[in-house]
Protein backbone atom coordinates (compact mmCIF):
# COMPACT_ATOMS: atom_id res chain seq x y z
CA UNK A 1 0.00 0.00 0.00
CA UNK A 2 1.49 3.32 -0.99
CA UNK A 3 1.60 6.50 1.37
CA UNK A 4 -1.67 8.31 0.25
CA UNK A 5 -3.85 4.58 0.03
CA UNK A 6 -2.48 4.82 4.01
CA UNK A 7 -3.52 8.31 4.79
CA UNK A 8 -6.77 7.91 2.80
CA UNK A 9 -7.59 4.55 4.84
CA UNK A 10 -7.00 6.69 7.87
CA UNK A 11 -8.62 9.28 7.26
CA UNK A 12 -11.72 6.94 6.47
CA UNK A 13 -11.34 4.73 9.69
CA UNK A 14 -10.90 7.45 11.84
CA UNK A 15 -14.15 10.16 11.93
CA UNK A 16 -11.93 12.53 14.29
CA UNK A 17 -8.22 12.39 13.53
CA UNK A 18 -5.28 14.19 13.87
CA UNK A 19 -1.79 14.58 12.12
CA UNK A 20 0.55 15.94 14.75
CA UNK A 21 4.35 16.51 15.67
CA UNK A 22 4.38 13.62 18.68
CA UNK A 23 1.41 12.79 20.41
CA UNK A 24 -1.30 14.14 22.82
CA UNK A 25 0.25 13.18 25.99
CA UNK A 26 3.43 13.95 24.65
CA UNK A 27 3.49 16.81 21.77
CA UNK A 28 7.03 17.36 20.08
CA UNK A 29 5.35 21.21 19.12
CA UNK A 30 3.95 23.83 20.62
CA UNK A 31 1.10 24.19 17.72
CA UNK A 32 0.53 19.97 18.24
CA UNK A 33 0.52 20.38 21.90
CA UNK A 34 -2.63 23.63 21.73
CA UNK A 35 -4.71 21.52 18.93
CA UNK A 36 -4.30 18.24 20.93
CA UNK A 37 -5.08 20.14 24.15
CA UNK A 38 -8.45 21.90 22.54
CA UNK A 39 -9.54 18.22 21.75
CA UNK A 40 -8.85 16.61 24.49
CA UNK A 41 -10.93 19.36 26.11
CA UNK A 42 -14.57 18.67 23.78
CA UNK A 43 -14.20 14.97 25.85
CA UNK A 44 -14.23 12.83 22.96
CA UNK A 45 -11.72 10.01 21.66
CA UNK A 46 -9.54 11.15 18.96
CA UNK A 47 -7.11 9.21 16.56
CA UNK A 48 -3.77 10.59 15.72
CA UNK A 49 -1.02 10.08 14.03
CA UNK A 50 2.60 11.37 15.16
CA UNK A 51 4.31 12.01 11.73
CA UNK A 52 8.05 12.56 12.88
CA UNK A 53 7.62 8.74 13.27
CA UNK A 54 6.00 8.38 9.82
CA UNK A 55 8.47 10.64 7.75
CA UNK A 56 6.20 9.28 4.59
CA UNK A 57 2.68 10.84 5.91
CA UNK A 58 4.82 13.89 6.82
CA UNK A 59 6.06 14.55 3.34
CA UNK A 60 3.00 13.31 1.66
CA UNK A 61 0.04 14.72 3.34
CA UNK A 62 0.29 18.30 2.69
CA UNK A 63 0.58 17.31 -1.08
CA UNK A 64 -2.59 15.37 -0.65
CA UNK A 65 -4.43 17.73 1.86
CA UNK A 66 -2.86 20.89 -0.08
CA UNK A 67 -2.44 22.15 3.46
CA UNK A 68 1.42 22.69 3.92
CA UNK A 69 1.81 22.66 8.14
CA UNK A 70 1.15 20.16 10.78
CA UNK A 71 -1.07 19.63 13.00
CA UNK A 72 -3.94 19.20 10.57
CA UNK A 73 -7.42 17.92 11.79
CA UNK A 74 -9.81 15.71 9.75
CA UNK A 75 -13.16 15.28 10.89
CA UNK A 76 -15.56 12.97 9.17
CA UNK A 77 -12.98 12.42 5.85
CA UNK A 78 -12.78 16.61 5.54
CA UNK A 79 -10.03 18.10 6.83
CA UNK A 80 -10.89 20.92 9.39
CA UNK A 81 -7.11 22.94 9.39
CA UNK A 82 -4.69 23.27 11.40
CA UNK A 83 -3.92 25.22 14.54
CA UNK A 84 -5.40 28.48 14.23
CA UNK A 85 -8.45 27.24 12.93
CA UNK A 86 -8.74 24.61 16.24
CA UNK A 87 -8.21 26.63 18.18
CA UNK A 88 -10.54 29.91 16.86
CA UNK A 89 -13.29 26.99 16.47
CA UNK A 90 -12.59 25.59 19.70
CA UNK A 91 -12.79 29.73 21.49
CA UNK A 92 -15.71 29.81 19.48
CA UNK A 93 -17.75 26.74 20.63
CA UNK A 94 -17.93 25.20 16.83
CA UNK A 95 -15.23 22.53 17.77
CA UNK A 96 -16.99 21.00 20.90
CA UNK A 97 -19.95 20.48 18.87
CA UNK A 98 -17.95 19.60 15.52
CA UNK A 99 -16.16 16.87 17.38
CA UNK A 100 -18.99 15.94 19.52
CA UNK A 101 -21.32 15.12 16.50
CA UNK A 102 -18.49 13.17 14.72
CA UNK A 103 -18.44 11.01 18.14
CA UNK A 104 -21.98 10.88 18.24
CA UNK A 105 -21.91 9.33 14.23
CA UNK A 106 -19.45 7.26 14.92
CA UNK A 107 -20.98 5.47 17.91
CA UNK A 108 -24.16 4.69 15.89
CA UNK A 109 -22.05 3.53 12.61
Amino acid sequence: MDTIERIKEQIAENNILLYMKGSPKLPSCGFSSQASQALMACGEKFAFVDILQNPDIRSELPKYADWPTFPQLWVDGELVGGCDIIMEMYQQGELQTLIKEAAAKQVSE
